[in-house]
């Protein structure tokens, strides 16, 4: 379409009544809420911005009266933050999130979250064996600032005194060191993600097998049940919060290596948008399991019910994460 041959007046009388149409729903949008619309009119709105923005780009092309561009960019942006933006109140998107907006996102994980925990415990189970056939292994799996003395050389005194000793010293410390572990791998297990999952496996994996090494120094001296309640009065929210951002992870990587019959941004776009809300509720978890850690486990020492409030909080996040729930479009 060439600029100069563009008649304003015929421009005007061609569009006008699709700009009046989005002006009077744009208008009812900033007055009312998105129920004050039927659906006839929940159809047109795209439609309707799609076409202001063409005419918007012809007047502009064609130098039309600046009137018309200040209107037309106007109703543009009115439409763009009525469409996109932010139309519920911070309140209520807190509330979509956790109803909706969180759990789906973990329910369209569900494929790689199975692999992470698969691959923990399979990753776990490899070095318990390797650990209880050859103690050496351990050396080479765990960190030594991590194990803190936690090794296949110490005495079952000293390791049962790490379980149930002075929480305010040394287990502190330990514990908070562990902490920051996991968190730091939760994070990095995400965010690498987008080197093909490559990192987001091998950090998943490294997770179980120092889980497994720790097991089989305990267990060689009978303290694995006391090691168990230990660990997983917060490491099943922990493990899970790990296991969700690998997940999360694996499906940008996933979408970036093998984006399918979609464009390769496009794919990207979209893994990134539900790994993101899946994400941001792994460090949610990992707060809840720092609170389990820091207030829980010091004020509960009984191995039994350390065990059964590890195990009741996996149930609650399972069942949280996989109740069936209506997507936003079929709640409309």
């Amino acid at each position: 379409m060439s600029g100069p041959l563009v008649n304003a007046t015929r421009f005007r009388a061609e569009h006008s009544a699709d700009w009046e149409r989005l002006d009077q729903l744009v208008t009812r949008l900033e007055r009312k809420s998105l129920r004050s619309l039927s659906d006839d009119d929940l159809l047109d709105l795209p439609r309707l911005y799609r076409s202001t923005l063409s005419s918007l780009s012809v007047a502009r092309d064609t130098s039309l009266d600046r009137s018309l561009l200040t209107y037309l960019e106007q109703l543009s942006t009115r439409a763009y933050f009525q469409i996109y933006g932010v139309q519920t109140s911070p309140g209520r998107q807190v509330l979509r999130f956790f109803a909706r907006g969180w759990p789906l996102a973990i329910q369209a994980l569900w494929r790689e979250l199975l692999f992470c925990a698969v691959l923990t415990a399979a990753s776990a189970l490899a070095a318990f064996l390797l650990v209880r056939g050859d103690p050496d292994w351990f050396y080479g799996i765990i960190p030594q600032g991590m194990a803190a003395g936690r090794d296949p050389a110490a005495s079952t005194a000293f390791l049962r005194g790490t379980l149930y000793g002075n929480e305010r010293d040394g287990l502190m410390v330990f514990a908070t060191f562990l902490f920051t572990h996991n968190a730091q791998i939760a994070i990095f297990a995400f965010a690498l993600g987008f080197a093909f999952a490559v990192p987001s496996v091998l950090l998943i994996t490294y997770n179980g097998l120092m889980l497994g090494a720790i097991f089989a120094v305990f267990a060689a001296h009978g303290l694995a049940h006391n090691l168990a309640g230990w660990l997983l009065i917060h490491g099943t929210t922990e493990l899970l919060a790990i296991c969700v951002a690998g997940a999360a992870g694996i499906r940008i990587g996933l979408a970036l290596a093998f984006p399918g019959a979609a464009q390769r941004m496009e794919a990207l776009v979209a893994a990134g948008r539900t790994a993101a809300t899946a994400m941001l509720g792994a460090v949610l978890m990992l707060s809840v399991a720092g609170i389990l850690e820091g207030v829980g486990r010091q004020t509960i020492t009984d191995d039994g019910l350390r065990l059964l409030v590890g195990a009741v909080a996996l149930a609650g996040w399972l069942l949280y994460f996989f109740l069936p729930r209506r997507t936003v479009d079929e709640a409309r």
